[in-house]
């Protein structure tokens, strides 16, 4: 018998029948425990957050969704309330993102769900459900990346890094973690007013949209030891023309465009490498290690301090927020007590 109510709150989206084929209908409603998927541990979900693949699966046209109606949310948060898995006990602490969740199978966004064994995280020591969703699969990727970085042999003696996306959740965290690792980091981003939120998370110097867009020759100046690209889009061929011989990017984004138009030389020439973060697939002892070091020595400064609160009811200002692009570091969501 499970251990999930009867029937509980969770924000749905879905298409609406004999409508327009463009209109979604979501919001909180009523859901019930004989429609969540099977699965081997039951989850009471207290935080979630948002990301943009999240207000993408709200839309009919965002092409992430491929059920419908759908519970949204990537990213969940809570107490295990059921179990087959002896690893997760009754009242323990997890997280679990990633996968198929939000996507083919209901999301975070419930205060309650219900997911298989081998997506789920035991939550660190020192983390709060709500730091971990702060930092979520957004920050998770920052992490990703920089931990990418350094396996490649980035130093922080070896120059500057460029972080693209700054203002987001992605660029943001990887902003703080690389500036608390002893790295010149500088942040690009298209909000002029975030710049001093950006330094106060580390960033040494700060470069305008318009500078990271701009058309240039096949290869420009080496400015960059490495980078975190969030945006891809017409920043991506700018930080690939300007990395230092040998320097990596570990790329993440497409809020800029999917289509990158480059040239064959950073490569050819300069022996740049660019390194694709998929944080989706990742295997799950290596996201358990990584979320260990989330809870360590990759743990963000000012954890949580400055995400911004939102819940199941006023989740749709979030998640049109994020696709018009005025993300300011991170919303999370609560969803229990």
């Amino acid at each position: 018998m499970s251990a999930i109510p009867t029937a509980f709150r969770a924000y749905v989206a879905g298409k609406v029948k004999d409508a327009d084929p463009a209109r979604v209908e979501r919001g909180p409603r009523e859901f019930r425990e004989t429609d969540l998927p099977p699965g081997d541990v039951e989850i009471r979900v207290s935080w979630s957050s948002v990301n943009y693949k999240d207000g993408l699966a709200t839309r009919a046209d965002g092409k992430v969704a491929r059920i419908s109606p759908l519970i949204p949310g990537i990213d969940l948060a809570g107490e295990v309330v059921a179990s087959a898995d002896p690893t997760f006990p009754v009242g323990s602490a997890v997280l679990a993102h990633g996968y198929e969740l939000g996507v083919s199978r209901h999301g975070g966004y419930t205060e309650y769900q219900r997911v298989p064994a081998g997506w789920v995280v035991p939550l660190a020591p020192g983390l709060s459900a709500r730091e971990a969703m702060s930092i979520g699969t957004a920050g998770f990727t920052a992490a990703m990346s920089v931990a990418a970085l350094e396996d490649r042999g980035l130093d922080p003696a070896d120059g500057p890094v460029l972080v693209t996306g700054a203002s987001g959740g992605v660029g943001s965290t990887a902003v703080a973690i690389l500036a608390d690792r002893g790295y010149e980091v500088w942040a690009a981003t298209g909000k002029p007013d975030e710049a001093a939120r950006l330094r106060s998370l580390g960033a040494t110097g700060i470069l305008t949209r318009d500078e990271v867009t701009a058309e240039g020759r096949p290869l420009d100046a080496e400015r960059w030891a490495g980078a975190v690209d969030a945006v891809g889009g017409a920043t991506l061929p700018y930080v690939l023309r300007t990395l230092r011989t040998g320097a990596a990017v570990a790329a993440s984004g497409n809020a800029g465009g999917a289509k990158l138009e480059t040239t064959v030389f950073p490569f050819i020439l300069r022996g740049v490498a660019l390194l694709g973060m998929d944080s989706v697939n990742m295997p799950i002892a290596r996201r358990r290690d990584l979320w260990d070091r989330l809870a360590t020595d990759l743990r963000p400064r000012d954890l949580g301090r400055h995400a911004s609160e939102v819940t199941l009811d006023t989740l749709d200002e979030a998640l049109d927020g994020i696709l018009a692009g005025e993300a300011r570091g991170r919303w999370v969501v609560r969803i229990g007590g």
